[in-house]
């Protein structure tokens, strides 16, 4: 059975800065000097933020200075709002052939991806969008060391909860139970679909949503 557990956050936004300014304002943060960079393949930049040594935020825009991909972009980046909101999750897992086979609600198709000394497989969907209104998270498995939230500044932030909202929340949860997850931290709510994460914040805990 693979190992699996939530990896970050997804902030989606028409342009990065205006991803950044929202999540700043949201937390009360600076996220400079800005770490992240760019996903030649796919067409997209993006800010991280630490919530902990292997867990983190990140800010996700389509790079205007990127050539146009050939194909869609992950994330459901080509039909992504104006308006920056907590857009997806993503869970890190020891063997990801393996918990792709398990998961009842397939995420996508295994892709091989990499940035400078970061390696990854990651599932990116053929149509480039997300399952289940982006409340079923994709599925990471990280080749390379460390993991990236090791290298950014620990602020002091952290994730308390995460609540997922989907009509079908409890096959999403029974999905990734299946794949290897258990993780107290996550409640799976039937309802409208939406992530709401509640973060702990040195002067309090904040909702994004």
């Amino acid at each position: 059975m693979p190992h699996t557990e939530p990896d970050h956050l997804v902030i989606s936004a028409a342009t990065l800065d205006a991803g950044v300014a929202w999540v700043e304002e949201q937390l009360g943060v600076s996220l400079s000097p800005r770490r992240g960079g760019q996903h030649d393949r796919q067409g997209t930049h993006n800010a991280l933020l630490s919530l902990g040594p292997d867990f983190y935020l990140e800010v996700i825009a389509i790079n205007p200075d990127a050539p146009v991909p050939s194909h869609p972009r992950w994330f459901g980046m080509d039909t992504v709002g104006p308006e920056p909101r907590l857009h997806h999750w993503v869970c890190r897992t020891s063997n990801l052939a393996e918990a792709l086979e398990k998961s009842t609600i397939k995420p996508g198709e295994i892709e091989q991806m990499s940035r400078g000394t970061l390696r990854w497989l990651i599932t990116i969907a053929p149509d480039g969008q997300l399952k289940a209104d982006g409340t079923m998270p994709s599925l990471i498995e990280w080749q390379s060391q460390p993991h990236p939230a090791a290298g950014l500044e620990d602020k002091g932030y952290r994730l308390q909860k995460l609540e997922v909202h989907h009509p079908q929340a409890l096959e999403i949860k029974a999905s990734l139970f299946d794949a290897g997850m258990s993780d107290k931290q996550i409640e799976f709510v039937t309802g409208s679909p939406r992530l709401a994460a509640t973060i702990q914040t040195p002067s309090g805990p904040r909702i994004l949503g």
